[in-house]
C-alpha cells in the first residue's frame, strides 16, 4: 500500500522560497509518476508538477513553469518540490500524488487509482 507524507510548508514572505517534501513508502516506486497538487480555500485541487519515479521527464502547471522545480532522492524515497519566487496566489494546501503507469503529463487530467497524501499547509505573505 502505498503511503506519502508530505512536508515542509510553512509561511513565507513574497518573493521567498520554499523545498517540500513528499516521503513515499509501502512499496517499490519503479513505474510510478509522482505529483504535486494544490488545493486554495474555495477551489478545486489542481495540478501543479510531476516526474516519473526514474526522474526522467517533467511536467509542470504554466502557473508554475520558472519557479517551481520538481525533483527526486532515489536513496531516500522522497519527492521534492522546490519553490522560488513564491506569491500570495500559491497559498494553498500541498499534496503530493502517485499513480502507477502513466506519463506525467497525464496528472494534469483527473484520474482514478491516485495515492494521496495528507497535505501540507503553505501560506505567501504579501
Amino acid at each position: 500500500q502505498v503511503q506519502l507524507v508530505e512536508s515542509g510548508g510553512g509561511l513565507v514572505q513574497a518573493g521567498g522560497s520554499l523545498r517540500l517534501s513528499c516521503r513515499a513508502s509501502g512499496r517499490t516506486f519503479t513505474g510510478y509518476t509522482m505529483g504535486w497538487f494544490r488545493q486554495a480555500p474555495g477551489k478545486e485541487r489542481e495540478f501543479v508538477a510531476a516526474m516519473r519515479w526514474s526522474g526522467e521527464s517533467t511536467y509542470y502547471a504554466d502557473s508554475v513553469k520558472g519557479r517551481f522545480t520538481i525533483s527526486r532522492d532515489n536513496a531516500k524515497d522522497t519527492m521534492y518540490l522546490q519553490m522560488n519566487s513564491l506569491k500570495p496566489e500559491d497559498t494553498a494546501v500541498y499534496y503530493c500524488a502517485a499513480q502507477w503507469g502513466v506519463a506525467p503529463a497525464a496528472l494534469a487530467f483527473p484520474g482514478q487509482q491516485r495515492s494521496w497524501g495528507q497535505g501540507t499547509q503553505v501560506t505567501v505573505s504579501s
